[in-house]
């Protein structure tokens, strides 16, 4: 098996992971915080984080990876980043209606490429703009029901957007950079993590729900589901990195929209929830979309490595050229005259 095709089943299983554990963690939290009314959700979240980072440590003890140090600072601003930007997105739920909450998560993808554009120079295609807009169209119509803004919702929703398109982008960009794993830089990451929201869960839960987590009364099966919750998470939070190592913040995205479709979807076959037909067609319009980008990301792919193929052919055909030259040197002609061969043109071959 080449190189190539262990990249393309690793892509593949990382994208199947992180579809099936993001939606068995929704259900499960879904019914934690609805039926069980355990509405703590950045609590909830900061547990996740520890449990996450305790799986990890046994899995570095085991050496089923290596721990590879590497910038300190650069894991700490990640790390608080990251907290802040799942707080924030929490706070916009809580500050604003459910249908502007499902708008600004669908101006993540919008805001991502603004930024990877600007500031990194990736270009997106407009077969591929065309595409997400048909996603994102397809998610507003199946998601988006209301749309009641207020000042303080909005500021909260718009920084939560961007924290959430910087900790993406760095996701992937810190990978590369450091040349890290997504479990060496998810196991460094998420101390820093557990920590921030840790500190601020109690006091933003309490703020949302006015409740206190701490005197919450905790019954056996609520704490089953908190541990089976957290035991999911593992996954979600390993997938999530290995998601956006291997793709880009933007098909990360992409990924997310395909879970709220089959969210919905479960939640009609299994919970018996809301269903109707502008769901259904919402959801059709966003499933067009994503194989519209799906295919044009593989085309576009394919070319790249075609042209990379045929670059390193071309500098492989011109470190030859030279030893030819230097084989053939000057020669002897019949009539006694020295027949010199034609010098490589350095600027010719720059031209090239």
């Amino acid at each position: 098996m080449s190189d190539s095709q262990r990249f393309q089943l690793g892509t593949v299983g990382a994208l199947s992971l992180s579809v099936v554990s993001s939606v068995s963690i929704v259900i499960c939290n879904k019914a934690l915080i609805s039926t069980l009314g355990f509405t703590f959700a950045t609590t909830l979240t900061s547990w996740h984080l520890l449990v996450t980072f305790c799986s990890l440590h046994v899995a570095l003890c085991m050496k089923l990876f290596e721990h590879k140090p590497f910038d300190a600072r650069a894991v700490m601003g990640f790390g608080i980043l990251n907290g802040i930007s799942i707080g924030l997105l929490n706070l916009s739920l809580g500050f604003n209606s459910v249908g502007f909450y499902q708008m600004t998560k669908l101006a993540i993808i919008p805001c991502t490429v603004l930024l990877e554009t600007l500031f990194f120079r990736k270009k997106f295609s407009r077969n591929v703009q065309a595409s997400l807009s048909i996603l994102l169209l397809g998610v507003g119509v199946a998601t988006v029901t209301d749309l009641q803004l207020n000042a303080l919702g909005s500021i909260l929703s718009l920084l939560a957007v961007v924290t959430t398109c910087v900790a993406q982008i760095m996701t992937n960009t810190i990978q590369k950079r450091f040349k890290v794993s997504s479990t060496q830089l998810l196991y460094q990451s998420c101390p820093y993590q557990a920590m921030t929201l840790f500190i601020v869960g109690p006091f933003l839960d309490g703020l949302l729900t006015n409740q206190n987590v701490f005197a919450f009364k905790y019954t056996p099966q609520v704490l089953v589901f908190i541990v089976l919750s957290c035991l999911i998470s593992v996954s979600v939070n390993f997938s999530t990195f290995l998601v956006i190592g291997k793709t880009s913040p933007v098909t990360y995205q992409v990924l997310g929209h395909l879970k709220t479709c089959l969210v919905l979807a479960f939640g009609y076959v299994l919970l018996r929830d809301p269903f109707s037909w502008r769901n259904i067609f919402g959801i059709v319009i966003a499933i067009i979309g994503m194989i519209l980008y799906s295919y044009f990301c593989s085309v576009e792919s394919q070319q790249k490595a075609i042209e990379a193929s045929a670059q390193l052919s071309q500098a492989k055909e011109n470190e030859s050229d030279p030893l030819i030259s230097v084989e053939n040197g000057t020669g002897i002609g019949n009539d006694g005259a020295a027949l010199t061969t034609p010098v490589w043109s350095l600027n010719k071959d720059l031209r090239a």
